[in-house]
């Protein structure tokens, strides 16, 4: 069960008007962290991750897969922004809010009315955080942007691959997530500010360049352009994947007696004396011809093997998995890293969900309910905004709600 310690934002009220995936898992983290919550949805259709996903009879019902994966624990109410009664609704649930994120393109909240500059007059300590692409000025400040056209124009996909595959998209939507996970942390820093109340401008494509620094400062600094360099550390060697008996096999043998090491391992005390490996400068100049002659020995056994004993000897190793083989490793098992949900509505079975990646005095953050279903808790909430049934009833017929 959640505790206090793994709930630091308890009592901090989020208002969440963010779609698909970036401003989503913004907030996921927020609710993990103990903060209520509530997902405000455009009347009728909804965060559009509803309908995304591999299981297509989830999408048609509203719960995509997508939209599962980061809404645990929040609340939804459905709002039309563009009826007037729907702008009263938001103006009431920013005056008991803390936070409010949204991800449109920069301009649209503006034209709804309901911009930062509109909306502080209700709550001069509101943090408003936007999230978008390319950030609320510049010249590509209006495009639209999707996590691929992120990885694109940050050079992520140029340097993503080997010379043959680049520039090749990152497996998962590193981009979105990278900016959901920027904005958190900037909103759980506003949240310890006095005076309270800020706009906070999150860009898609600044924060991937941020976690580039490596990549970015041996530019800036060493005038050295990144180049794709497939699956070699270009900083050490032997550093990177080797073939295996089954399969590919991660080393980093990135300091000196972790060099040695490997090789006396191998019985191969023969690379030690040789000129063209006796430094790492000379290790790196001629990796390919090093990668053969390692090979040539590790192809005799599995990777899981070779890891197993060159953990033991102090060189980092490990196989290459694919994610079913991860998730079902005690490593991972352990870590209570994965919630279940029994009988999940408007899924109509249970579903294992992902945690936030954190642990606290020991405890993984824990949320206590399932992704929503759309306007499950529209009534709740106006009811606790003041609004009686009768006004209620009116929003639904005039499609505020």
């Amino acid at each position: 069960m959640p505790t206090d310690s793994t709930r630091p934002l308890a009592g901090v009220r989020v208002l969440d008007l963010t779609n698909v995936l970036a401003g989503p898992f913004a907030c996921h983290q927020l609710a993990h962290l103990g903060a209520d919550v509530v997902k405000v949805e455009a009347a009728g259709r909804g965060d559009l991750a509803r309908n995304l996903g591999a299981d297509a009879e989830l999408n048609s019902a509203g719960m995509g897969i997508s939209f599962l994966a980061q809404n645990a624990g929040k609340r939804s109410i459905t709002v039309n922004l563009k009826s007037e009664a729907g702008r009263d609704i938001l103006r009431r649930l920013v005056r008991g809010a803390d936070v409010l994120v949204e991800n449109f393109r920069p301009g649209v909240m503006a034209r709804l009315g309901v911009a930062y500059e509109m909306l502080k007059p209700e709550n001069p300590r509101l943090i408003y955080c936007a999230i978008s692409g390319f950030g609320q000025d510049g010249p590509w400040a209006q495009r639209p942007a999707y996590d691929q056209i992120v990885q694109g124009t940050s050079g992520v996909m140029s340097i993503t691959g080997d010379a043959d595959s680049a520039p090749l998209r990152v497996g998962y939507p590193v981009a979105d997530t990278i900016g959901g996970l920027t904005a958190a942390m900037a909103i759980s820093a506003a949240l310890n500010a006095e005076p309270r109340g800020a706009f906070i401008d999150v860009a898609m494509l600044d924060s991937v360049l941020a976690t580039m620094g490596w990549v970015v400062s041996n530019y800036l600094i060493g005038g050295v352009t990144p180049e794709p360099n497939g699956n070699e550390n270009m900083t050490s060697a032997p550093s990177g994947a080797f073939q295996a008996a089954d399969g590919l096999l991660n080393i980093a043998a990135n300091k000196d007696e972790q060099w040695q090491a490997l090789a006396r391992h191998l019985c191969r005390a023969d690379l030690l004396e040789h000129p063209d490996y006796a430094t790492r400068e000379d290790r790196k100049r001629n990796r390919a011809a090093l990668r053969a002659e390692l090979e040539r020995d590790l192809r005799t056994r599995p990777a899981r093997d070779w890891a197993r004993e060159f953990n033991e000897i102090g060189v980092p190793a490990g196989a290459v998995l694919d994610l079913p083989e991860t998730l079902a490793h005690p490593q991972v098992t352990g870590r209570d890293l994965i919630a279940h949900f029994d009988a999940v509505p408007g899924v109509g079975r249970g579903i294992d969900l992902f945690r936030m990646a954190a642990r606290f005095d020991g405890q993984t953050p824990a949320v206590d309910s399932p992704p929503p279903r759309l306007g499950q808790h529209s009534d709740e909430i106006l009811r606790d905004l003041g609004y009686d049934a009768d006004q209620i009833d009116r929003f639904r017929r005039e499609g505020a709600i």
